[in-house]
């Protein structure tokens, strides 16, 4: 594989700081672990949320199963989402998501009877994951998935516009709100 090498191994982790298992020092997490550690690792908060979690339930799928997580999350995100996207659909990682939104674009052209409708239109220079269909709308030629280039399914790049072409944030569409819900708490402060 490109860019081989040895991996680092890591022996602990707190706060953005990842603790190596030789003892040779730590490192700044600036990736997040790809996005799933944001808030850090070894939040006491969010340890103790998991702990209670897993005392109850590790994981559920949701083939024709819920939880009371799950309804409440879809919920919130409800709640906050313009008009007509009542609708939620969660899924595992942010790759899994963007699958299952490019498959839900196919099957909704296979059920108009227009399976041949297989392309989809994306910004040139987008991350969108790292599972098959994410890479496919994610710059083959200029980016990280170059090397699948001509291998990935084809689709159509666009650039993005520039900066200035967006709409100003008083012009966008604020969030509707079907429901009062309590603010959430903010999180608490790690310790010094």
């Amino acid at each position: 594989m490109p860019g081989g090498g040895e991996p680092l191994v890591v022996a602990s982790a707190s706060g953005i700081r990842l603790r190596l298992a030789d003892g040779s020092g730590e490192l700044i997490d600036g990736m997040s672990s790809w996005w799933s550690a944001i808030h850090g690792y070894n939040h006491p908060v969010l340890n103790e949320a998991a702990h209670a979690q897993l005392g109850r339930m590790s994981h559920v799928m949701f083939g024709g199963l819920t939880h009371e997580p799950a309804v409440r999350l879809a919920k919130l995100l409800a709640d906050v989402t313009p008009e007509g996207m009542e609708h939620v659909f969660l899924a595992d990682s942010g790759s899994v998501s963007v699958e299952v939104v490019v498959k839900m674009c196919l099957q909704y052209w296979r059920s108009l009877g227009r399976p041949e409708k297989r392309r989809l239109l994306t910004w040139r220079g987008g991350y969108h994951g790292d599972t098959w269909q994410p890479m496919s709308v994610f710059d083959p030629e200029g980016g990280m998935h170059a090397l699948w280039s001509g291998v990935l399914p084809r689709q159509v790049f666009a650039d993005a516009p520039p900066a200035r072409a967006r709409a100003p944030r008083s012009a966008r569409r604020s969030p509707r709100r079907r429901s009062p819900r309590r603010r959430p708490r903010p999180a608490a402060r790690w310790p010094s």
